[in-house]
Order: C-alpha cells, then structure tokens, then sequence
C-alpha cells in the first residue's frame, strides 16, 4: 500500500546528459532537504525561502561533501504534484546521483514508484485521470502528431468535454429521481422531449469521441499501411526504397515474401508502419498459404492499403485485385492507394492508356510509380501525409487510450438504451439506472469514479521520476 504522505524522491531526468534533476516531493520534503542542502548564502535557508525560486548550494552527507546543485523550490499547491516540492540539479555521474539518493533515504524519504509524482498530482486536484494518461503518451510520443494528441488531451480538451456530457446527465438524473419521490402524485419534473434531444446529443459525442480511437491509435502506435498484391510487382523493392534500406530480400523469383515484414518512418511528423505482405496467388505451397492469409489478416486491420501492380499488367487483372482488397476494406475505414510500378519500364502513352483502363473506387486514389528508379515515391509520401492532416486538425479531440474507447462504447450502450426506454414509455426508475451508468462511466474516464486497483495499472506503466 502506498503511502501518499510520505516524502518521495526520484530521477527525473534520462542517462547520457551532463545535469541530472532529482525530484523530491512531499509535504516534510523542505524540512528533509535542509537537513543535506547549504546554500552557498550562509544567511538564507531554503525553510522560508518563497516558491518560484533557486538557491545555490552544496549537498553534504554527514559533513562530506557530494556535489555542489542548484536547488529550484516550489511551495504547495503551485507544484507538478501540488505539495511542496523541490528538484535538486546536480552533475550527472552515477555516483553523485546515486548518493544523494542515499542521503535522502537516510533522511527518511521513500524513493517513489513508477508514476506516483503523477498519481498525486491527480490525487491533489492538479489533473484528472485522463490527463495524467496524457503525460504518458507525451513521453511516448515519437512524433509532431502523437506529440499534438497527447497536449491536447493533456491541456484538458477531452476532459472538459466529458465534465460537459456528465453535467448535462447529471441535471436531467435528479430531476428524475426527484419525479421518483413524488410518484404517488404522478408528477414529471424532466421534459421527456428535452431529455430525449439531451441524450441524442450526448451519445453523438460519445460516439464521435469513441470513433476517432483507431485513428487515435494508428496515430499513437504507428498509421498501419500494408502493401499488397500479386508476386513479383515490386512490394518488397517499395519497402526498401521507402525505408531506404535493405529490409526485404528482392529476388525474380516469384512468392519470396512469405511472412509480414514491417518498419516505422516519419513523413511529415506521422508514424507510418510499412507492412511488406506475401503475394496474392492462388498456389499449392502450404507455407505460401499461410503468407497468403496474413497478408488479408493485415489488409483487413490497415489504415491504408498500397495495392502495388506493374506497368505490364492487362487492366482487367489489375481491375479484379482492385475490386477483390476494396471488398475486404470496404467497411473498416480504410484508403486505398493503387499503385502501378515498373513505369520506367513504358512509355508515355502506355501509362496514359493504362490510366483510363483502370477502374478504382471513388474514394480511391490511382498513383504511378517506379520503385526501383524511387520516382514518384515523393507524390506518395505526400499523399499518405495528406490522408492524416484531412482527419486530423490541431485542436482535435482524439481517443488514443483502449481505457477511454471501452468508457465510451460503454456510454453509448447505456443511452442507447435510454432513448428506447422513453419511445416505449418505460417507468422513470428504470430511465434513472440507465442515465446513471452513463454518468458512472463518464466519472471513470476523467477519475471522478475509480478503484485503486484502476489507479495502480494506469500509473504503473509510468516511469519512475515522473
């Protein structure tokens, strides 16, 4: 059980720097640091020194001296965790970390556990849950887009909408218990249409919020994009040119990609994971096979789907594998990207004829390509970037969290089930419990409801010193 009043301490700051932060934070922590800290100033103590400051000074143990730092002081309840606090700078080597991590264990400070700076920080009113979540993904974040997602939800935008849902619940829940104390007198407090256009409206934005997770997850972990198609087009010779490595073996052999191969680049502050697939043949090989039907199992889980052909190919072909992938992504949400390679290969004229012979979907995208030449892998690149600026703006509430897409699926089941409840006239009791599941789900997501054993997985895949 941790122990929420007992001054902690931590490395704040990652190896291979030259300064090195130590966090110390707890209610004693000033009183606990004055007893190893002096500053250079003999006539100042760090015990009436005001918040917002820094002091220069020796860290001693025992009289022995460790390090000279610069000690920057915060007074509660203006600090990361809403206690008093302090961060000790200091150089770098282990060693001198190490002991002034010592001194303060000896002084009685508990070294803190993975997240706890964080978890009181939510514990103290500084943040809510779902914000506290947001610092995870904003150390995680390995791109400009995840980075924008996570401040966003950090700076409190996707809280403040879900306080907005919840208050509105809330308001229409007591007037209807409120209806349930005087049902002898068969009184209705709540507007049953206003109640009806509140919960429409609500469960909009739940659903809203709740559709955006695969986006916000592909932005989070990587925008799926798998290439795929027939054997020999060129998909591994496209992984390599992308990558610009030699990731995939490319061989004239036909079915020499047997298994998913995959890789990460940055276009234009996007994670995009490249999915190098078997080709798409009918054939005997049981090994192929096995290929084969990864390769439709990833088709169906892409972001983005590169339908790679070549140049040489008769348009009906090309037609049938377009008409055969858009079948299997026509209800996930998908682009599909149709790329035809090899054209250093044709001239002019064959590209232009080819170009009117193939029929793509609406929503489609036709694009030609050499691969091995890397002409137009530039267009492509842009493209993609393109497909995820269009869905994505800089003040977008994004869902990246599968805690906050179960909350929300949630939500819109238990308001689902309010709208029929008033169509078929149901009792006001019975409207009650659903509306109060809704407001118990809202409450999880910002932490205004939550269990210990909830707190404990969110914060223990934090780091420690944050």
């Amino acid at each position: 059980m941790i122990n929420h009043d007992a001054t902690i301490c931590a490395v704040a700051t990652g190896t291979g720097g030259a300064i090195s932060i130590i966090r110390v934070s707890g209610k004693e922590c000033l009183d606990t640091v004055s007893k190893i800290f002096f500053p250079l100033d003999k006539s100042r103590s760090i015990l009436n020194s005001k918040g917002f400051t820094v002091v220069f000074g020796e860290i001693r143990d025992n009289g022995k001296l460790i390090d000279e730092a610069l000690l920057s002081i915060f007074i509660a309840p203006n600090s990361y965790t809403g206690e008093n606090s302090v961060e000790i700078a200091c150089h770098a080597s282990p060693y001198i970390v190490n002991k002034i991590l010592e001194a303060l264990i000896n002084e009685g400070v508990s070294h803190a556990t993975p997240g706890e700076f964080t978890q009181r920080a939510f514990l103290n009113g500084k943040i809510d849950l779902s914000q506290a979540e947001a610092v995870a993904d904003l150390i995680a974040s390995a791109s400009e887009m995840s980075h924008k997602v996570a401040i966003n939800q950090m700076k409190g935008g996707f809280s403040a909408e879900i306080q907005k849902l919840r208050s509105e619940l809330l308001n229409f829940t007591s007037l209807i218990e409120l209806e349930l104390d005087f049902s002898e007198e068969d009184v209705e407090f709540a507007d049953r249409n206003e109640l009806m256009n509140t919960v429409i409206r609500v469960k909009k934005t739940a659903d809203r919020l709740s559709e955006s997770f695969s986006l916000g997850n592909a932005l989070r972990n990587g925008v799926p994009v798998v290439i795929a198609g027939k054997p020999n087009s060129g998909k591994s010779t496209l992984l390599n040119a992308l990558l610009m490595e030699e990731k995939a073996i490319v061989s004239e052999i036909p079915g020499t990609t047997r298994d998913v191969i995959e890789d990460t680049i940055v276009i234009q502050g996007v994670v995009f994971r490249f999915i190098d697939t078997a080709g798409l043949r009918e054939t005997t090989d049981i090994i192929e096979s096995l290929g084969i039907k990864k390769t439709l199992e990833k088709v169906s889980k892409a972001s983005v789907v590169i339908l790679l052909d070549e140049i040489g190919e008769n348009a009906a072909a090309i037609n049938e594998r377009i008409s055969y992938i858009s079948g299997i992504i026509e209800n996930t949400g998908a682009e599909l990207i149709t790329l035809i390679n090899k054209c250093d290969l044709a001239t002019a004229e064959t590209t232009d004829n080819l170009s009117k012979e193939i029929k793509t979907p609406r929503t489609s995208e036709l694009m030609f390509i050499s691969a091995k030449q890397k002409t137009g892998l530039d267009e492509l690149k842009n493209r993609l970037a393109d497909m995820i600026n269009n869905k994505f703006r800089s003040d977008s509430i994004i869902i990246t969290n599968t805690r906050h897409y179960e909350a929300l699926k949630k939500i819109s089941s238990s308001l689902e089930r309010v709208i029929q409840g008033v169509e078929q006239d149901i009792t006001s009791d019975l409207i009650a419990i659903d509306i109060r599941q809704a407001i118990h789900y809202l409450g999880e997501i910002t932490g205004e409801i939550t269990t210990d054993e909830v707190l404990g997985n969110i914060f223990a895949n934090f780091c420690i010193g944050k």
